[in-house]
């Protein structure tokens, strides 16, 4: 089955579990704060993703490092992704959620990337512009790639709107090729 829809199952599922239980915020920030956990801990990825290591290893693991800390709910769902072998999905899952309480808030998440940093009123507008052109309130991440060379790259949900110069010039390359 495609990570994607694997994830996308799971979200689901654990979300409809969520809005009923009124923990969609509470979870969220679970899933985010184990996923960051486990992406800062190279020895916890090897444990967890390690085929050898059985389900019962990784649900002790996992109970001794989060037991204290997250919910009942956060830690069933854990067990069942080790127990089902999906626990390399975490990640995805997490995003698929976040995804799915975003879109309940009406809220859309924007990653802008650019070859400088932009000032807080360049900012301002393009998160006003963003807000208009979606209908929705708007949550930007910034980025700087200098690769970029000049203008910006949005990508919003699975949008991408590309005006960065290094395309452009790509595009134009690509032309003149045709040409000659």
């Amino acid at each position: 089955m495609l990570k994607g829809a694997v994830a996308g199952r799971y979200a689901e599922a654990l979300y409809e579990i969520a809005v009923k239980a009124n923990l969609v915020d509470q979870l969220e920030e679970e899933l985010k704060a184990v996923v960051g956990v486990i992406n800062d801990s190279d020895q916890l990825k090897k444990i967890l993703f390690h085929p050898r290591i059985t389900a019962a290893e990784k649900k002790e693991v996992l109970d001794n490092l989060f037991k204290e800390q997250i919910s009942e709910v956060a830690m069933s769902f854990l067990g069942l992704l080790v127990e089902r072998h999906r626990e390399i999905y975490l990640a995805d899952i997490t995003e698929y959620f976040t995804g799915l309480a975003n879109k309940a808030r009406n809220i859309s998440d924007v990653n802008v990337t650019s070859a400088v940093e932009l000032t807080k009123e360049e900012k301002k507008r393009l998160a006003d512009a963003m807000a208009k052109c979606t209908g929705q309130k708007v949550r930007i991440s910034y980025n700087v790639d200098q690769g970029l060379l000049g203008g910006l790259l949005v990508r919003v949900g699975d949008k991408v709107i590309d005006g960065s110069v290094r395309t452009r010039l790509a595009t134009l390359r690509e032309h003149l090729r045709q040409i000659s």
